[in-house]
């Protein structure tokens, strides 16, 4: 499993070079271009704030921020997972060759969403200003939580991305998953709001302490928030588990790929 994430370095030069096509790709004939990348999140955030804040009241300090703050790195996490099924799927003509590793495809569909997420995050620091929220020592972690993120990210991209060349349900139940993730995620709530019987539930959903990182990294001095370290550390364990589950199966099945590509 080691040697997949070595090959995966080793192409490092590839990476980069697929993942600046894709991102090229994505925005070619596109009148605002690169613009859609902030616009998306600032649109959805938007119509989130309105219901939620307007409509049902939720009470929590910054909301519009609150929102964004989460929002990114979830369509980080969902733009990845959503695309990335597909990726060897799609990419079955370079699969196909002898010496072409198929866990890139999945890889610079991550990368290229993680330059997305960073392309914004000027954006939501604009915005964090306007709600006079200054940046603090929290913000040194940020690295470190996009690095579990990715780790998590690329390791369940590998498992759907493999399971689909042979099991083309997969993409099927991954866009109703994501669907049903996103409102399992505190992403438009906070997570003290829930319900305590429910509420222990959160921490079996991985993403739940990295999206609740995020918002206390932006806005915890703002509004009191701690890092959630219990259920951020559940995130590592679970992000390292996938990351081996999903290395482990692309690896497995990839010698196989060519049969069903």
């Amino acid at each position: 499993m080691r040697a997949g994430w070595v090959q995966l370095y080793a192409y490092r030069a590839l990476v980069a070079s697929l993942v600046w096509r894709q991102l090229a790709t994505r925005y070619r004939r596109s009148i605002l271009g690169v613009l859609w990348t902030i616009l998306n999140p600032l649109l959805l955030m938007g119509v989130y704030s309105l219901v939620f804040a307007f409509y049902l009241r939720v009470r929590t300090p910054h909301y519009p921020a609150f929102v964004f703050s989460g929002l990114l790195p979830w369509l980080w996490f969902a733009s990845s997972l959503g695309e990335g099924v597909n990726a060897i799927v799609g990419g079955g003509g370079l699969v196909t060759r002898v010496h072409f590793p198929p866990q890139i495809l999945p890889a610079v569909t991550v990368l290229a969403n993680l330059a997305n997420f960073l392309l914004s995050l000027p954006v939501l620091i604009v915005f964090l200003a306007l709600y006079g929220v200054a940046p603090t020592g929290r913000w040194l972690l940020l690295p470190v939580i996009m690095a579990i993120q990715l780790v998590f990210t690329l390791g369940i991209v590998f498992l759907v991305a493999a399971l689909n060349v042979h099991y083309r349900d997969v993409q099927h139940l991954v866009a109703n998953a994501i669907m049903l993730l996103f409102f399992l995620t505190p992403v438009l709530y906070p997570a003290d709001q829930v319900p305590a019987v429910v509420r222990r539930f959160l921490w079996l959903n991985p993403l739940t302490g990295i999206i609740q990182s995020y918002q206390a990294i932006f806005l915890g001095h703002a509004a009191n928030w701690g890092i959630p370290h219990r259920a951020l550390a559940c995130s590592v364990v679970a992000g390292i588990l996938i990351a081996v589950l999903g290395t482990f199966t692309l690896e497995r099945l990839r010698d196989s790929f060519a049969e069903d590509l």
